[in-house]
C-alpha cells in the first residue's frame, strides 16, 4: 500500500474519438477442432465497428449524489475479415490516470490493426473517468479519504473503471456468436492506467467489483449482462501495476492472487517516472512464488508509455502475440 500513491499520480492522458456502428450476426461453420487459427503475419483486411454501447453506468452530479444521469458505455470492435469462427479475442483497456484517454488512442488502433490482421477479434474499451463521478461503494469512499486529498479522487474513480472493464468482459462473452469468437481464448490487456484494470479484470474474482453495489444502489447494473460469465486466458500489462489489487485488498481484506491466475505478460520501462518500474518487479515476484507463466520485458533506460521499445528487434505487439500464441496454445498455419 505505501506504493500507492507512486502508482496512481501523474498518468498520460490521451484522447480521440469515434462514430457509431452495430455488428452483424454471422452464421459461418466453425473450425473443426475449436482452437482458433492465427497467423503470424498480417493476411486479413480489417473490419471496424465504432462506438458500440456495451453498457451504462451512473454518472452523479457529485459524489455518489441523487442527482445522475445514466451514462452509455462504448467500445470499437476490430475484426478480420475472414470466414473462420471460434476466434481468439483480446479486450484492451487504455490508460490516462483514470482521468482521462480514449479507446481509440493511435497506439492502440495500431495494436488492433496487428492483432485483427492475423486473426484477432480485437475489442478497444472507454469506461467512466475521474469527472464522470461514478458510483463508488461506501466503504471504498472511506478508504479513499485515508490518502492525500490529491489522490483520494483518482482512488475513487479506480472503483467504476474496474467495474466497467468488467461489464464489457460480460458483453464481450454475451456477443460471442455475433462477433464468432471463442470465450476458451480471451486474452486482457492494458496500458498504464488500462494494465492496472487489465491486471485487475484478470486476478480478482467475478464479483469484485461488481458485487459491492445493489441494483436498488446502481439500477444501471441490470444492464451489464450479470448473467454472464468468462475466464481470461493471458493478460498483457504494458506499465501497469497491482494497485487496483491493493486497494480491493485494503476497502474488503480480499488476496487474490493464487496459482490459477492467468499467465502474465510484463513490459515496462526502468526509468518509468509514473507508474514506477517497481510496480513490475512486484508482479514478476508474485508470480514466481506461485510458479505462474510469466514473460518479463524489462525495457532499459525507458520511461513511461513505452510503445514503440524494441527487445532483440522485435516490437512489443509481436513478444505479446508469440507469448499469446505459446499459452493458448493457438494453431499457427
Amino acid at each position: 500500500m505505501k506504493n500507492l500513491t507512486l502508482s496512481i499520480v501523474g498518468l498520460l492522458i490521451l484522447c480521440s474519438c469515434g462514430e457509431e456502428n452495430e455488428l452483424e450476426p454471422s452464421t459461418e461453420l466453425r473450425v473443426e477442432n475449436n482452437v482458433p487459427i492465427v497467423q503470424s503475419s498480417p493476411l486479413y483486411d480489417m473490419i471496424i465497428n465504432e462506438d458500440i454501447t456495451y453498457g451504462e453506468g451512473l454518472s452523479h452530479e457529485s459524489l455518489n449524489s441523487l442527482n445522475a444521469t445514466r451514462f452509455p458505455l462504448k467500445l470499437d470492435v476490430y475484426r478480420p475479415d475472414n470466414e473462420l469462427q471460434d476466434r481468439p479475442v483480446f479486450l484492451f483497456i487504455h490508460g490516462g490516470g483514470f482521468v482521462g484517454g480514449s479507446k481509440q488512442q493511435s497506439n492502440i488502433v495500431n495494436f488492433a490493426e496487428y492483432y485483427a490482421s492475423r486473426g484477432w477479434v480485437f475489442i478497444s474499451v472507454d469506461y467512466r473517468l475521474k469527472d464522470d463521478n461514478g458510483t463508488v461503494p461506501e466503504e471504498w469512499v472511506e478508504h479513499a479519504a485515508t490518502f492525500p486529498p490529491e489522490d483520494s479522487g483518482t482512488v475513487r474513480a479506480i472503483y467504476p473503471a474496474q467495474r466497467d472493464a468488467k461489464a464489457a468482459m460480460r458483453w464481450l462473452v454475451a456477443h460471442a456468436d455475433t462477433l464468432r469468437v471463442n470465450t476458451d481464448y480471451i486474452t486482457v490487456g492494458g496500458g498504464s492506467a488500462g494494465a492496472i484494470t487489465a491486471v485487475t479484470v484478470g486476478i480478482s474474482n467475478e464479483g469484485d467489483f461488481r458485487d459491492e453495489l445493489s441494483t436498488d444502489q446502481d439500477p444501471t447494473l441490470d444492464q451489464t449482462h450479470l448473467d454472464q460469465t468468462y475466464r481470461i486466458r493471458t493478460i498483457i500489462d504494458l506499465w501497469g501495476s497491482k494497485v487496483a489489487l491493493d486497494l480491493l485488498e485494503g476497502v474488503y481484506d480480499h488476496e487474490r492472487f493464487d496459482t490459477g491466475d492467468p499467465p502474465l505478460f510484463i513490459a515496462h520501462g526502468t526509468e518509468d517516472n509514473t507508474v514506477p518500474f517497481a510496480a513490475a518487479e512486484e508482479l514478476k515476484a508474485i508470480y514466481e512464488s506461485f510458479d505462474i507463466p510469466l514473460a518479463y520485458y524489462p525495457l532499459e533506460g525507458i520511461g513511461h508509455g513505452a510503445w514503440n521499445a524494441m527487445v532483440d528487434g522485435k516490437r512489443l505487439e509481436e513478444l505479446a502475440f508469440e507469448f499469446i500464441v505459446e499459452q493458448q496454445g493457438l494453431q499457427l498455419p
